[in-house]
């Protein structure tokens, strides 16, 4: 039996950074894992979302697994939801719920969105501040999730999608609220929770404790990324081989479940650049052991990276990556009869934009008994080069597979 490894570097892809020579972050990293099989290996460029859709990590995410966005996808949240284990009515809408840092003028559309994750706020101070949260705003209608860090979520009774747009806190670090604010008449509920809730958070016992450690205040909710339940084709039915997900973030633990993977928590997985790498290795490496046929290693760190403008940490984020979990997997995986590893980030989020785009992604599907000839180093224009271009990304898997 083939062992199949998916090692997704989230956000990895970028536009030449100045900082770093007129390089991209790919091509700045030492990476000789990714190098070295990218000698032997089919390399080139990958359409992950479809114009018109948001290029967020869900779509990209789904698409990169085979299932078709315009198909599969019904919003970020319903995905999050259930990794935190809420099992949602068809009902029931969902929304991403970030605790966000927002600048003290006096008036709420007068704020700025300093910090969409309030400096990585802990996942048992973010437990706090939600309950807290939801003794005031609780009902039939409305049910506050605690989930993980700065990510949560608020379910929505007989709720709608119909609430204009609401813009992801990531989209607009720096910028003044005012323009981004729920302006839709079915969102004014939402919006009012979002006023109170800096009320309620401004002086909370957390948040003093914060500021005086010389950390950012969580002092306002965030809503974004609505959406409604929709079923996923469970992976071995699609795919007829049992998969593992092995991800920080409630997303992907979220599609994990839905498709009926064994998702796989790792101790000290974070989400940023001081995750646990080894750790996730070890995880892949246990599940190959234990009987899955194909795992997915999510690594959230450069998109974190590229959201932030930190342009070393993402250069050295692949190179974790590279060092720590892609060479001790492959060299894992050797004692096997066969077996293949697909490397590629999910979208790029460019440092000069700290924002994702839909920009076709580099690849490359390496495979031990079908070597090729590939490039000498891999990145986003070498992937280029090579010609070979997937148009939809949902295909890439039967690429990768062999379907």
């Amino acid at each position: 039996m083939t062992k199949y490894v998916v090692m997704l570097c989230d956000g990895m892809a970028d536009y030449p950074v100045d900082e770093l020579g007129g390089m991209t972050p790919m091509e700045a990293a030492f990476k000789p894992t990714m190098d070295s099989l990218a000698k032997r290996a089919t390399v080139g460029l990958v359409k992950s979302v479809q114009d018109g859709m948001k290029p967020g990590s869900d779509v990209a995410n789904l698409s990169i697994l085979g299932y078709d966005p315009e198909v599969y996808y019904s919003g970020r949240s319903p995905l999050e939801a259930g990794s935190i284990g809420i099992d949602m009515k068809p009902t029931d809408v969902s929304f991403r719920c970030n605790l966000v840092t927002l600048s003290d003028e006096p008036a709420y559309e007068d704020k700025t969105m300093v910090d969409y994750c309030s400096d990585d706020i802990s996942t048992e101070e973010a437990q706090v501040l939600i309950k807290y949260l939801a003794e005031h705003f609780d009902s039939e209608e409305f049910q506050l999730y605690s989930g993980v860090s700065y990510r949560h979520c608020l379910i929505w009774n007989m709720g709608t999608l119909d609430v204009g747009t609401l813009t992801p806190p990531h989209d607009i670090t720096g910028r003044p609220i005012k323009e981004y604010i729920p302006a839709h008449p079915n969102a004014a509920k939402l919006y009012d929770m979002m006023k109170k809730s800096y009320d309620l958070l401004r002086d909370h016992p957390v948040n003093k404790a914060r500021i005086a450690q010389g950390k950012r205040p969580a002092n306002s909710m965030w809503f974004w990324g609505e959406g409604v339940r929709k079923p996923l084709t469970p992976f071995v039915e699609k795919y007829g081989i049992k998969g593992s997900m092995i991800s920080a973030v409630d997303l992907l633990k979220g599609i994990g479940k839905f498709t009926g993977m064994n998702v796989v928590n790792v101790e000290g997985a974070t989400g940023y650049i001081d995750t646990n790498f080894e750790g996730k290795a070890a995880a892949c490496i246990h599940e190959l052991e234990s009987g899955s046929d194909f795992v997915y290693i999510h690594v959230e760190a450069p998109d974190e990276c590229g959201h932030r403008h930190e342009i070393e940490n993402k250069k050295r984020s692949i190179e974790l990556i590279d060092e720590k979990i892609l060479a001790p997997v492959v060299n894992a995986l050797e004692k096997y009869d066969d077996y293949k590893v697909l490397v590629c980030p999910d979208h790029p989020t460019p440092l000069s934009l700290m924002t994702h785009t839909n920009d076709p992604i580099p690849f490359l599907i390496y495979h031990k008994k079908g070597e090729t000839a590939g490039v000498d180093t891999w990145n986003e224009k070498t992937a280029k080069s090579t010609g070979i271009y997937v148009e939809k990304g949902y295909k890439l898997i039967e690429m990768f597979l062999g379907k």
